[in-house]
């Protein structure tokens, strides 16, 4: 099993994830409060990266546990996927757009929809079954993953690529790789 801190500093998964969800609706709200184009634009890019990092993480680590512990777990993970391809798709053309259009900001309210149910129904359904059918241990050592898994994911939409944990692990990092030496050549915003 993992090591944890004595100090009781270790998070487990669940905290992570709402943790994520809380940070990417923040982001959203404050790019719709703003009447900066380039802000909006650096904004829903750092948006965009958070998003694909959480959700390549749950690909790989979190669904995979849903699936094994959870009873009907491989239905709710179909369904979570169907839901991260839709998002996918919106941050595809949300990515696409130019900040002072107003299809941007339709976008973008699309986008928030889309997560807030997406976080609505994770922390309202999934997280408490995880919380009961998974131990303690196994929560905070599945955190611990999830947590290397974002800094290897991809940071843009890449919406042909299947949801799955067999091509995160094998070419994700690839794809993860690629996109952050684009954002660092074309000076992307993605924190």
């Amino acid at each position: 099993m993992t090591q944890h801190n004595t100090n009781g500093s270790a998070k487990d998964v669940v905290d992570i994830l709402t943790t994520d969800h809380q940070e990417m609706m923040a982001l959203a709200g404050q790019i719709k409060g703003s009447n900066d184009p380039q802000w909006r634009r650096d904004t829903a890019d750092t948006l965009i990266a958070e998003v694909m990092r959480h959700a390549v993480a749950e690909e790989m680590y979190v669904y995979p546990a849903i699936e094994k512990y959870i009873p009907n777990g491989t239905e709710e993970v179909e369904h979570d996927k169907q839901e991260h391809d839709e998002i996918v798709q919106v941050m595809k053309q949300l990515e696409d757009c130019n900040a002072v259009d107003p299809v941007f900001m339709a976008q973008l309210e699309k986008l928030k929809g889309l997560l807030s149910h997406h976080a609505d129904d994770e922390e309202s359904q999934q997280f408490p079954k995880m919380r009961t059918h998974m131990s303690g241990d196994q929560l905070i050592e599945l955190g611990e993953k999830v947590e290397q898994a974002k800094t290897l994911a991809p940071t843009r939409p890449h919406p042909s690529a299947p949801h799955s944990e067999l091509f995160h692990k094998s070419l994700g990092a690839g794809v993860g790789m690629v996109d952050r030496l684009r954002d660092k050549l074309t000076g992307r915003k993605t924190k």
